[in-house]
């Protein structure tokens, strides 16, 4: 018995040894042609220095390779050049120069995730899945983000030329939209609707938005409000960390929000639940459309897996891996995607999005009030003395928002069925 023992331990032992030797050539393997493949790169890189039609420096060489070799990792990754990375460092201000569009790559056309409310973009009516086939006349057909971003960016005032692919209604669309300055401001809208009905319409994760957030809800919950209509509606995203604390005012303390999952074990990532005071007894309605991404979508996956709000509009985005940004030493950077997101179920988001519980499609109620009735002398006069005055901004009628309309019902129904089975 003993012998045998020994014999199952010396043969447990052997196969431990042949499985190291085995991961050992494994890894050697993989450094060789590694190895080989830099070999290649230095050769090439020395040929085209030395033989290239004209004189090339270095560094642009090396940028230049470095641009192509991330982005052919996938559209969210990117290789970053000193001005592009204080770029975006002037970005996460909330005030720069633009268009407002925020764009991704969606196969290989330069894509419009969403117009960002109140800005150039959003007046000129470009909408969410929009492609963008040419920027001042030149086509984007195997233009990188950072490529196109930097084309419709610029002076204030001046004009950019889109020519935009809307797939949906098998149009191509000559747009000239004159660059402004983007400020961004997280809460766009927050009021009493009816009832107690409150509204708020959140634009972007930022810094700030936890907190402006919760001001807002103690402000409504003194006018009354007892209910939520959380819009998400055209909302790209934002801060991972803002998302999480966002979803965290809705639901119960130490609850898991969102994870990631990545190669390496330092990107497998619980986000849990923290907010003191959160709000667990208003019912609540998350709106969603083809432009909720990234942190709407955490926000609301999260919200739906846990039961805590109905979603309701049209299929999200869809975007849900994560980049870590790494600088570099030279002043560069890396933005590189190194997990993927999943809700509290394991509902994976990226490429697939959020679906709602309640399917509503986007669009316009006329009410009876502001249908258009026989014009009479005095109303004729009044259009023409007005006519070179500029146009009023848009009065917030929640009415006449489709999706909107029903997200109202949705919350009065919720109501009347809760006071039955409470007996009131």
């Amino acid at each position: 018995m003993r012998k045998k023992i020994i014999i199952t331990v010396i043969l447990l032992a052997a196969t431990a040894v042949m499985a190291s030797v085995a991961i050992s050539a494994q890894n050697k393997s993989k450094k060789d042609d590694l190895y080989r493949q830099v070999e290649l790169f230095s050769d090439t890189l020395a040929i085209v220095q030395e033989d290239y039609v004209k004189e090339v420096s270095p560094k642009d060489l090396i940028y230049g390779a470095l641009k192509g070799m991330v982005s052919s990792l996938d559209p969210h990754s990117q290789f970053m050049d000193p001005e592009t990375y204080n770029e975006l460092k002037t970005d996460t201000e909330g005030k720069f120069g633009g268009l407002g569009i925020e764009i991704t790559i969606k196969d290989g056309l330069i894509t419009v995730i969403t117009p960002i409310d109140g800005t150039p973009a959003w007046k000129a009516g470009i909408k969410a899945n929009d492609r963008i086939v040419k920027i001042n006349n030149e086509l984007t057909r195997d233009m990188t983000l950072d490529d196109a971003v930097k084309r419709m960016r610029g002076r204030p005032g001046e004009p950019v030329n889109l020519t935009i692919l809307r797939e949906s209604e098998k149009k191509l669309l000559e747009l000239k939209i004159t660059r402004g300055i983007i400020k961004i401001k997280d809460i766009k809208e927050a009021r009493i609707l009816e009832d107690g009905i409150a509204y708020m319409r959140l634009v972007e994760f930022r810094e700030n938005t936890p907190k402006d957030i919760r001001t807002t809800l103690e402000n409504l919950k003194k006018e009354g409000a007892n209910s939520l209509i959380l819009d998400l509606r055209n909302n790209p995203g934002g801060l991972l960390e803002v998302a999480v604390k966002v979803a965290g005012q809705f639901i119960e303390k130490n609850k898991l929000i969102v994870y990631t999952q990545g190669r390496q074990k330092s990107q497998n990532l619980k986000f849990i639940s923290g907010a003191r005071n959160p709000i667990l007894d208003w019912p609540m309605v998350v709106l969603i459309n083809e432009g909720s991404a990234s942190g709407s979508e955490i926000v609301a996956g999260c919200l739906q897996d846990y039961k805590r709000a109905v979603i309701l509009g049209t299929k999200s985005f869809g975007k849900g891996s994560v980049q870590t940004l790494i600088p570099l030493s030279d002043g560069s950077a890396l933005r590189l995607t190194t997990s993927r997101y999943f809700t509290p179920l394991g509902k994976e988001i990226h490429e697939k999005g959020v679906m709602p519980d309640v399917v509503v499609e986007a669009g316009k109620i006329t009410l009876a009030k502001d249908q258009e009735q026989p014009a009479n002398s005095r109303q004729i006069f009044e259009k023409l003395e007005n006519k070179n005055n500029p146009p009023k901004e848009e009065s917030f009628d929640y009415k006449t928002d489709n999706q909107l309309a029903r997200a109202v019902d949705v919350l009065k129904a919720i109501k009347i069925y809760k006071a039955e089975i409470n007996g009131k």
